[in-house]
């Protein structure tokens, strides 16, 4: 069968050691990162039995769908989420298959952007290459309080982290996140607005959905201290349109450290969040890391082999 393989930015795929697991399939790897019009997605995958998606990376609709008479088949990396319209593949008699996430990569992205942030490395790092020597000041994490957003695996990995840098956590999300953290000898906030007033460090940490997109307001960020920071590696669409860049020029929080934009791949490097002297931006990094590919296209390509085999499993649609 063939399969095609889009996004791969980084040209990785063919490194990683699952990718043996496609053996005997003809697989074509496409590397194109610059966004592609209908027309350009449907001549790339028109002879294509099986797609194997990376995460959000290409949108999979009706009219897509309508232009690829072979496709048969859907392996998405991860959870399946709203970039792939289900009930159209339904109708069309395409299966979609979906593995698992892990949050061990994405909740050390997360670590990492808090301390470097903190510590104020980058503009450090650069202004010793160009022959100056200590330019700032940076703030250590212990004594800071860390306000998470969302206590499911990544949450909860942060709060373990948090207790080993000595850093008390407070916890905002459902009852029963709340309710877990406190359990965890954590403390839940007593209110939205005493969440984001109270945080030095305030980290989401919730999936994106119709409830939670564009949750967080300017009004929320307003609340947060002239020192505090803003960590965003979950969804850019959690905040609301505009509102962490209102916020920054306002000096509520007064830092921002986001790994996850609303047009991807950001490719503009004019763009605001990447010039602003106040924000640390990293290329949507959270997910990509070795051992997470390994788990993500291993489920995907043991998916695609299942499939072809008459034995198809993790079906979501």
């Amino acid at each position: 069968m063939h399969i095609v393989i889009p996004d791969d930015y980084q040209h990785v795929i063919r490194t990683l050691d699952c990718f043996a697991r496609l053996a005997g399939h003809e697989v074509t790897v496409l590397h194109h990162v610059q966004p592609a019009s209908l027309d350009e997605l449907a001549a790339r995958f028109i002879d294509a039995d099986a797609l194997v998606l990376t995460r959000e990376r290409t949108r999979i609709d009706a009219a897509l769908l309508e232009r690829l008479p072979k496709l048969r088949l859907i392996s998405q990396t991860g959870k399946v989420s709203g970039h792939i319209d289900l009930d159209a593949c339904t109708a069309r008699g395409i299966v979609v298959t979906e593995g698992r996430g892990s949050p061990v990569a994405p909740a050390e992205l997360a670590w990492s952007l808090i301390l470097n942030a903190r510590r104020q490395l980058v503009p450090a790092i650069d202004a010793f290459r160009q022959g100056r020597w200590q330019v700032n000041l940076g703030q250590a994490v212990a004594g800071q309080t860390l306000g998470i957003w969302g206590y499911g695996k990544i949450g909860q990995r942060l709060a373990r982290y948090a207790r080993a840098f000595d850093m008390p956590v407070l916890v905002w999300g459902s009852e029963t996140s709340r309710a877990a953290a406190e359990a965890e000898g954590h403390r839940a906030a007593l209110s939205r607005e005493a969440f984001f007033a109270e945080a030095d460090i305030v980290t989401l940490n919730l999936r994106l959905s119709d409830s939670t997109c564009h949750g967080v307001t300017f009004e929320d960020l307003s609340r947060m201290k002239t020192d505090a920071l803003l960590v965003n590696v979950s969804r850019a669409e959690l905040i609301a349109p505009g509102a962490l860049l209102r916020a920054l020029d306002a000096g509520r929080p007064g830092f921002a450290a986001v790994d996850v934009y609303e047009q991807e791949p950001l490719l503009d490097p004019q763009h605001p969040l990447l010039t602003h002297p106040r924000v640390l931006a990293t290329p949507h990094l959270g997910y990509v890391e070795k051992n997470g590919y390994e788990l993500y296209f291993g489920d995907a390509f043991d998916n695609v082999v299942a499939f072809f085999e008459g034995v198809p499993k993790n079906v979501a649609n």
